[in-house]
């Protein structure tokens, strides 16, 4: 079963799940980058550019998902490092500092709470994050276009997909793709229309949908809404 919360870390959400039957659960691009636990173990994340498939990994997860583009600075590690990939944070940091962090998880209350403590310490020892990583992500999930981004940010295209690559894993057409594809499945999933989902969410027609949503997931969006992810 998978629950989540709010975090005390602005924007980053917590979250547990035990699979009930070992069944394959499938975790879509959203442009974050996660802290798990596993079975005393912590590992990392990295954004995704196509559907994580979690089939056979039993037992009990529990993770803090971060705000697009405020990973890095607290983990250390650039995001297209862990591009598409699941990393032990033993091979991240130094195993003595790994081994402390994974001590201080393993003898809090549950390990969700204890990932948020973390991260939290973490937040504080680094200070806030890049306030224009943020206002990428927004202008982008509110479907601006890249270009026009860049420039309303003054920063321009090749920084910007500099500092994309550093931040979210991903340039910022990637990201923008991703984001895209998430608005669409909220409003697929309150049950609008295909072709008016595709419509608001910013895409050219369903058909445009279909491909991008295949790409991403793995499925097409009528099975992706009735259960295969």
């Amino acid at each position: 079963m998978y629950a989540e919360r709010p975090s005390r870390l602005a924007g980053a959400l917590v979250w547990t799940n035990t699979p009930a039957d070992g069944g394959a659960g499938r975790v879509l691009p959203d442009g974050c980058m996660d802290l798990l636990w596993h079975e005393g173990r912590l590992l990392v994340a990295g954004p995704d550019t196509h559907a994580h498939v979690t089939a056979g990994e039993q037992g009990a997860w529990a993770g803090v998902r971060f705000y697009p583009g405020t990973a890095p600075t607290l983990l250390g590690v650039p995001a297209h490092e862990l591009r598409d990939r699941r990393v032990a944070l033993a091979e991240l940091w130094p195993a003595s500092r790994a081994r402390r962090l994974t001590d201080l998880v393993n003898a809090a209350a549950d390990p969700a709470s204890g990932l948020e403590e973390a991260a939290l310490a973490r937040a504080a020892g680094t200070g806030p994050p890049d306030p224009l990583l943020r206002q990428v992500v927004a202008a982008l999930a509110a479907g601006r276009p890249v270009a026009a981004t860049a420039d309303e940010l003054g920063i321009g295209a090749r920084r910007l997909h500099r500092r994309s690559l550093a931040a979210f894993g991903y340039g910022p057409k990637t990201l923008a793709r991703v984001l895209r594809l998430r608005r669409a499945l909220v409003l697929a999933r309150d049950g609008v229309p295909f072709a008016d989902t595709a419509a608001r969410a910013g895409y050219a027609d369903q058909a445009h949908l279909a491909r991008d949503v295949r790409e991403f997931t793995g499925l097409p969006l009528g099975e992706l809404l009735a259960g295969g992810g």
